[in-house]
């Protein structure tokens, strides 16, 4: 056997995280996905005996064909965009960490679908890696995204017969470079569309009890978009803050998009524009979701002028962004 000592060198992992995409947008493809997906209980908490015939019986033979179809209408010849930005980032990443003195390696992996936690996390024990940084790409950290998250990189550990050092990324929603990159998307699309009535900073949502049982994700949403209100001078009355892709019955976090959509038609807007500072990168909730659904709403309600703000995906000042997420997080470890 190799020498142990030299196995284990100051080799640095990185494993940039994200939600998840079926591998393909067809029914079969999405009925594995989906089931992964509400099996977690960080995103359906409630009584298992009630949820799970639920699931299984009803809700995976009538959903996965629907999903199924909403994905279509944003599939590329080259895959899932989410997944095709992901790899843009991991590639010029790479790229800005290739002359540093560490040893960087870089993974990407789906908290739903593939590539999975375990696999990337091998990957990373199958070349000795002993220090590994865990970046969620959230930047609103939430229970059911940044803690599940978490949860699967503790799941994978359990069974390892070492743990390594590790670092985890929960959220960066006040930080100054995401504000930046935010703030000069929006300057960038009022240039190349004008300025319009309303500016909607769409977040997903997620039930009302989280918040009252303490999840902190409302609050990150709001600073967000007061510091990138702030960031652009925006008056109250330019933008407002929303929630978008409940589902059940419960009440989730207010107000809805939708009906805030409506409501601005109600109210004679014709001119609204919509970012979706939640995700990072573009993927079904603001490409069918944002970009058509509401889109149709606001113009078949009398709306006039629409236009969907793109996530940050794999622009300059992202990728800057999460370099400098990666060097501040692995201080220490070695000068980087």
């Amino acid at each position: 056997m190799e020498n142990f000592k030299d196995l284990y060198t100051d080799k640095i992992g990185v494993l940039i995280t994200n939600l998840g995409t079926p591998n393909a947008p067809t029914k079969k493809s999405l009925k594995t996905y989906l089931n992964q997906f509400l099996m977690d209980r960080r995103v359906v908490d409630i009584n298992r005996a009630l949820w799970v015939p639920l699931l299984k019986l009803i809700i995976l033979n009538i959903r996965p064909k629907k999903s199924a179809k909403l994905y279509k209408k944003i599939w590329t010849k080259d895959g899932s965009p989410l997944m095709v930005y992901m790899k843009k980032i991991k590639t010029k990443i790479e790229k800005r960490f290739s002359h540093s003195d560490v040893d960087f390696h870089f993974n990407i992996a789906m908290r739903y679908g593939d590539p999975s936690f375990k696999e990337a996390l091998n990957d990373f024990k199958d070349k000795y890696i002993t220090k590994i940084l865990i970046l969620p790409l959230y930047p609103q950290a939430g229970s059911p995204t940044t803690s599940s998250s978490l949860d699967e990189v503790f799941k994978e550990l359990e069974v390892w017969p070492w743990v390594p050092h590790l670092r985890f990324t929960s959220g960066y929603h006040d930080n100054d470079k995401y504000i930046f990159s935010l703030s000069e998307s929006i300057k960038k699309h009022f240039n190349e569309n004008g300025i319009p009535e309303k500016l909607l900073f769409s977040f997903h949502g997620m039930p009302q009890r989280y918040l009252e049982e303490g999840d902190p994700y409302y609050c990150f949403c709001h600073k967000t978009a007061r510091l990138v209100a702030e960031s652009l001078n925006l008056k109250k009355d330019d933008y407002d803050l929303c929630f978008q892709s409940r589902f059940g019955r419960e009440p989730w976090l207010k107000p809805y998009t939708d009906e805030l959509i409506e409501k601005y038609t109600e109210m004679g807007i014709k001119d609204i524009a919509v970012i979706s500072p939640g995700f990072s990168v573009d993927c079904l909730e603001t490409l069918e979701e944002i970009e058509i659904q509401y889109k149709e709403l606001f113009l078949e309600k009398g709306g006039e002028k629409f236009t969907y703000i793109p996530c940050l995906n794999d622009s300059n000042d992202h990728i800057s962004l999460i370099e400098d997420i990666i060097r501040s997080e692995t201080k220490g470890w070695k000068n980087v």
